[in-house]
């Protein structure tokens, strides 16, 4: 040991002397051992090893052998020692940096070896601290340098040398601790690209190699070896790294019951952190390396396939970067839209279903990064904040015309703008849930654009706050500050907004009392508003607060409980307030809103829609409501007895200038009234009063009843004897509502239609089956039914349009009950009652007229007027019981069977009852759709059929279904003289709506389609309407059962075959496919099959993008498509098949006589958009033919072959027809029969629509791309192609002979050519067919037009 550190010193002390030449002298004396041991020893207790190295160095001249082979020996033994692990770092680093100085030194066989040993020490797995791979760059830029190596038995330069020994390191096998130090190693490495590309691919097959958590090093030096190239391949190396593992977590989730805890090779917890980690690491990168941010946005920018919920919040993070943040939502919005729109192409075709494998959500991944993002990715949730607010902005609902905002109910969300913006609700209501930080941001910007958007509709705002306060009622309550601020905007916003709003905040006005003393504050302020809209929304919130706050003792009403769906609400509602506060708060508003009832009429209406509500949730409040009505109801009550009529109208209304307003909604008081009042005593009789009530209150109360029944039953008595005189309606009255006198008597009238709508309601309920009370109740309706004519008489002869009927005043419930007992209700005892309802035809009309009318009003606004028209189960339940009646009603008693006086008006009857089924079906579908089958369950069998099983929700559609096709086929069996064809339209479009509910795989949807086929095929009645519904029904159902091309190509013969020949030389064979299409309903039908080809063009169309966007990312994988060229494509195949049937058919069309107008300009853009498609098609082959150099699919020539020697001749042919119809030209019979009004129209629509000149400029870009496929292809793809005369000029002979003999002979040539010889075809360039006797000098061409 001592001897060791003897020559260690004395090599020191020699280099430190400067004496070389005994420095050199004393190396060459110690072995190769030796001066190992000497080496290791020194390095390991650390001292002076800089010193002795730097001695060897200097002792051994790289000029010499010996010198350079002790220097070859010093690298040799220092970087396994470095990699060893025994020495410490600032040693080993030390040693490293003094060798790296010494490399340009070494001589190439010595810098070969070098490099040979860190080669073979890397694949057997030897560098695993990775510390003297920084030496290696330098090695492998020195050998670089090098001029020639031998190699072999031969001899390479020193480049090449490189490029060997890197692909020789990149083939061999990596030992996982040692991929990020060579990662890190190459940095430094000069690489060429391909050299680059080879080690970019090692690494990222090297992933699946490592743990977990040296994933994230990994990524980052990976990304710093991006700045050298190859940025797109390590981004998508990264992705598709973290997709596979999240489908694999996935999946191990998925199956996680079935398999043992162990087997769970990745933890979800740390699988997010490391991809947090991850996002980090390349946004970061991307910051610093522009050029790799606009490599990784134009990756998404031409497809979406390549999502995943980890390049969404890759995504979402990058949009923290301004310069990126527009960019990135560009794409987002782009792939939610396009993906939304697939999926729906999808959905609605079974071509594409079995075409294609499932379709990849971007909406379910966006909702993926949500979920994921609770595991600490804070750099996500405001891009996720950002997005779902971009969305809801974008694609929320828009401004009616004018401005006007239409409302309404929300439905179901269907279209893909409307999925759009419901997807950006759910990604910030779950953002709200999971994450603390952004909840006050949310909140604020929701509530901020409530106050805001006050021109466009915010319903989706407030289905979203809505939803906040009901998942999260006590975190919205940390923020009721931001809520009280939005309270003080409430008397400046829409109606439907406060409504909304005040609806939503409602939970919380239970538990918050400071949120409810705000918005008091706030009310009785809009009480006063110079605004109409600040004081109905005054009283929409007071009727709010009264129907929330129950007085204790209230009755409890089932029909009325709060749906306050959270558990989290579980606070006393009166822990401040005790019932007498409550109460007196309760009378304190009341006494506020009484002061409503001398404001305008929408304010009153909205009071007397509301207290109804009112008083079922607070009965408490009864005696101060009624009283209120009572005393109001005084007004306009007569008190004389023998005065007639009972009520005035003249208070009712007001007059302003020249104008005259309603004042007062009569009818809506009485009726308001009226419900109290059946409600108050239904209450009483079925509950005996609570014994804490004191017989004060009790007489009260039956005073103010007795009085109001009282008043009510000489109303009714007075109404009937009045005649119309006494209300100044009698028929010579003037109803134009051009004068005043006329809107003032129209008022009247609405008023007094009312009044007697609410009278027949209170006493068909008083009256308990009486025969009496029931005559009393048809008088009052003959009243009712004696002005309701004379107003639709009045009202239709005026210039100004009348509106439409005043909607009834009778509660959908009653309404309901009256149908029952009309046709239904077989009670012995009711029997002679009920006849005298029965036997009134006016009245049995006017109840099913109003039925319809009030579910009209459910489909367009989601509820009804009335008490329980807002309560959407008690309305549905309602909608049951009328759907039950109206089918029995409908089959039977059929309109074949009505007596013959009134055939018309019965037969309107049973319309009337199969209007309203549809219409009930509709609304179901929209507003229930997941109640169809229980509404379709609650409808009672009318013949003799097996009871169809409740549980099959398809069993009983169908049941239904086979009905109303029996109903169908009966329309169709009595001949055409007798067939009904409304009521064959409303059965089609009712059995279109119920098919929507069968599954396109059950057995009943492939009967509906066989069935409906056959009535097609056998039916030839010439009805258009019905037509149109009937093929509109075989289209949709064919569409989901399979492609229709060989449908339309049907369909086309036998239009073809209907119409005629364009040439009317050629006698089109007969043939029939269905019977349906014939004279009268060929143009119906043709439009539908045009518009059926368009359906078929958007899918084919849809299918080449794809094909090519996958062309343009498989190019890497070029080998294998050259391989499978053999045979075709599945997705080519069929879009080839598909165009060449319909190409087939539109063959049949261009040949058929169709008639000027629409038609022709239809089909004209059909066919140009068939060339395009076409084009786009070749298009295609010319990309695969450039890039795989395979051979053009045998199929592909069929159809090019068939597009030029069959259609575009014949395309030529019809321009031709085409045109001389617009100039009413030719000798056709049928065209002499047009109007020359109708050509002219037809002229004018032709030129203005441009359909020709684009037609043909279609055709010959898709001619000019087959040039470029046939060069590129090898075959010769235009001999199909024919060249067309049909844009030269066009010398007519027979009109010529005919002008040449009018004229006289000295009359120049020219003169008659400008009569009538020459025909354009289209403003594009001409050329000129010789002619005997015209001088080709005497022609002007005419300039080049469109194309």
């Amino acid at each position: 040991m001592f001897i060791m550190k003897a020559e260690m010193d004395k090599i020191v002390s020699l280099s430190d002397g400067d004496r070389t030449a005994e420095l050199q002298k004393y190396l060459s004396s110690l072995t190769d051992d030796q001066l190992i041991t000497v080496i290791t020893n020194s390095a390991l207790k650390g001292k002076k090893i800089g010193t002795m190295i730097k001695g060897i160095f200097k002792g051994s001249p790289p000029s010499s052998s010996e010198g350079s082979n002790r220097r070859l020996l010093l690298y040799q033994h220092c970087i396994p020692l470095c990699e060893s692990g025994d020495l410490q770092t600032e040693v080993a680093a030390d040693i490293i940096g003094l060798l790296m100085l010494e490399t340009h030194t070494l001589s190439g066989a010595s810098l070969a070896q070098l490099a040979s040993l860190f080669v073979d020490a890397i694949k057997v797995g030897k560098m695993g601290s990775g510390k003297s791979l920084e030496l290696f760059p330098t090695v492998l830029t020195a050998l670089a340098a090098c001029e020639a190596l031998s190699y072999g038995k031969g001899e390479l330069s020193g480049e090449e040398y490189k490029k060997q020994l890197i692909n020789s390191l990149c083939a061999s096998r990596w030992d996982p601790q040692c991929v990020i130090h060579l990662t890190t190693m190459f940095r430094d490495v000069p690489l060429s690209p391909e050299e680059l590309q080879f080690l970019v691919e090692k690494v990222l097959r090297m992933f699946s190699k490592l743990d977990l958590q040296e994933i994230p090093p990994l990524v980052y030096q990976l990304l710093l070896l991006s700045a050298k190239g190859c940025k797109k391949q390590v981004l998508d190396g990264i992705i598709s790294y973290f997709k596979e593992q999240d489908l694999r977590q996935e999946e191990e989730q998925k199956h996680g019951e079935s398999l043992d805890l162990e087997v769970q090779s990745i933890p979800q917890d740390q699988l997010r952190h490391v991809e947090g980690t991850a996002i980090l690491h390349i946004v970061f990168a991307i910051r610093l390396d522009h050029e790799l941010g606009r490599e990784f946005l134009k990756s998404f920018k031409t497809s979406y396939g390549d999502l995943c919920p980890f390049s969404v919040a890759l995504l979402l993070s990058v949009a923290r970067i301004q310069r990126y943040e527009e960019q990135v939502f560009e794409v987002l919005k782009g792939a939610i839209i396009k993906s939304f729109k697939d999926e729906q192409l999808q959905q609605g075709s079974k071509f594409l279903q079995d075409l294609l494998p499932g379709h990849c959500s971007v909406a379910q991944m966006i909702l993926d990064t949500v979920k994921n993002s609770v595991f600490g990715w804070d750099h996500v949730t405001q891009g996720l904040v950002q997005l779902g607010f971009f969305l809801m902005d974008t694609f929320g609902p828009k401004p009616g015309p004018f401005g006007k905002t239409t409302e309404g109910s929300t439905t179901v969300a269907r279209t893909p703008t409307q999925l759009a913006c419901k997807l950006g609700s759910r990604v910030l209501l779950q953002g709200f849930k999971m994450h603390e930080p952004i909840r006050g941001e949310i909140l604020e910007q929701v509530l901020n654009r409530l106050v805001t958007k006050t021109a466009s509709p915010v319903s989706h705002y407030l289905d979203l706050f809505s939803d906040i306060v009901v998942s999260a009622p006590m975190i919205l309550l940390e923020s009721s500050s931001k809520v009280t601020e939005t309270f003080d905007h409430l008397s400046y916003l829409p109606l439907a907004t406060v409504q909304g709003l005040l609806k939503a905040v409602q939970p919380l006005l239970k538990v918050s009392m400071s949120l409810k003393d705000a918005l008091i504050l706030v009310l009785r302020k809009a009480m006063f508003s110079s605004q109409l809209d600040g004081r109905k929304s005054a009283v929409t919130g007071f009727l709010l607060l009264l129907k929330n706050f129950k007085v204790l003792g209230s009755l409890a009403s089932s029909q009325c409980s709060q749906a306050v769906s959270s558990s989290q609400v579980q606070v006393d509602v009166h822990s401040r307030y005790n019932s007498a506060a409550n109460e007196a708060f309760c009378l304190e508003i009341l006494s506020s809103l009484r002061r409503c009832l001398g404001q305008q009429a929408d304010v009153r209406l909205m009071l007397y829609e509301g207290f109804y509500d009112v008083l079922r949730r607070n009965s408490q409040l009864a005696s101060s409501i009624m009283q209120t009505l009572f005393s109001q109801l005084r007004r306009y009550y007569e008190p004389e007895q023998d005065l007639l009529p009972p009520v005035k109208l003249e208070p009712c209304i007001t007059a302003h200038g020249e104008q005259v307003y309603l004042q007062e909604p009569l009818g809506h008081l009485v009726s308001c009234t009226v419900h109290c009042l059946l409600w108050l005593q239904n209450v009483h009789r079925s509950a005996n009063l609570n014994a804490g009530d004191s017989d004060d209150d009790e007489e009260e109360e039956e005073g103010y009843q007795s009085e109001l029944q009282t008043i009510l039953e000489s109303m009714t008595r007075r109404m009937i004897k009045s005649e119309l005189e006494d209300f100044e309606l009698d028929k010579s009255a003037e109803f134009s509502m051009g004068s005043s006198v006329g809107v003032k008597n129209n008022i009247y009238a609405v008023l007094v239609m009312g009044v007697y709508e609410v009278l027949m309601e209170y006493n068909y309920i008083k009256a308990n089956y009486s025969k009496s009370h029931f005559e009393e109740l048809i008088e009052l309706f003959n009243r009712y039914h004696k002005l309701s004519e004379i107003l639709k008489e009045k009202s239709g002869k005026g210039r100004v349009p009348s509106n439409k009927t005043p909607r009834s005043l009778l509660s959908v419930g009653f309404v309901s009950t009256l149908l029952t007992v009309l046709f239904r209700d077989s009670t012995q005892s009711r029997e002679e009652a009920l006849s005298v309802l029965r036997s009134n035809g006016e009245f049995v009309r006017y109840s099913v007229n109003v039925a319809v009318q009030k579910i009209q009003q459910l489909e367009e606004t989601g509820h009804t007027d009335g008490p329980d028209g807002q309560n959407a189960d008690k309305t549905f339940s309602f909608l049951c019981d009328m759907t039950s009646v109206l089918m029995w009603r409908y089959t039977n008693i059929p309109s074949v069977v009505e007596d013959g006086g009134k055939k018309e008006k019965r037969c309107s009857l049973s319309l009337l009852c199969l209007e309203g089924l549809l219409r009930i079906f509709t609304t179901c579908q929209q507003r229930y759709p997941d109640k169809m089958a229980q509404l379709l369950s609650t409808m009672e069998i009318s013949e003799d059929d097996a009871e169809p099983d409740d549980g099959n929700v398809t069993e009983i559609n169908f049941f239904y279904i086979r009905q109303f096709q029996r109903a169908l086929f009966t329309q169709i069996s009595r001949g055409e003289e007798e067939f009904n064809s409304k009521e064959a339209q409303l059965l089609v479009s009712i059995l279109s709506v119920l098919s929507r509910q069968l599954k396109p795989s059950s057995q009943q949807f492939v009967q509906m389609i066989t069935w409906t086929l056959k009535i097609c095929k056998e039916t030839s009645f010439e009805d258009s309407a019905f037509s149109k519904g009937l093929l509109s029904l075989l289209f949709s159902l064919h569409v989901l059962y399979k492609s229709p091309v060989s449908l339309l190509l049907d369909l086309c013969r036998d239009i073809h075959s209907q119409l005629g020949d364009i040439d009317q030389d050629v006698e089109v064979e007969n043939q029939s496919h269905f019977a349906i299409v014939n004279m009268k309903t060929a143009t119906t039908a043709t439009l539908l099959v045009l518009s059926q080809v368009d359906k078929v063009l958007d899918e084919v169309d849809w299918l080449i993008a794809r094909k090519k966007s996958q062309t343009a990312s498989d190019k890497a994988g070029s080998e294998e498509a050259t391989q499978t060229a053999g045979q075709q494509d599945p997705v080519e195949k069929a879009v080839t098949l598909q165009l060449g049937t319909l190409l087939t058919a539109l063959n049949e069309l261009v040949q058929t006589a169709l008639l000027p107008g629409t038609c022709t300009i239809t089909l004209l853009r059909e066919l140009s958009r068939t060339y395009t498609i076409l084009t786009t098609l070749v298009k295609y082959y010319i990309q695969v033919c450039s890039s795989q150099h395979c051979a053009l699919p045998a199929r592909v020539e069929k159809l090019v072959k068939l597009s030029g020697s069959h259609l575009t001749p014949q395309c030529y042919s019809f321009i031709t027809f085409a045109q001389n119809g617009e100039f009413g030209g030719g000798d056709d019979k049928k065209r002499k029969k047009r109007g020359e009004v109708n050509t002219a129209a037809s002229a004018k629509l032709l030129r203005e629509t441009k359909a020709i000149p684009n037609l043909i400029f279609s055709i010959e870009q898709y001619e000019k791309y087959l040039i470029t496929l046939s060069k590129k292809s090898k075959v010769n793809l235009m001999q199909y192609m024919k060249l067309s005369t049909s844009r030269d000029f066009r010398i007519n002979a027979a009109t010529l002979d005919a002008a040449l003999q009018e004229q006289d002979d000295s009359q120049e040539v020219s003169t008659i050519l400008n009569l009538a010889a020459f025909q354009r075809t289209d403003d594009t360039v001409f050329t000129l067919h010789t002619f005997t006797s015209v001088n080709k000098a005497d022609l002007q061409y005419p300039d080049c037009g469109n194309c």
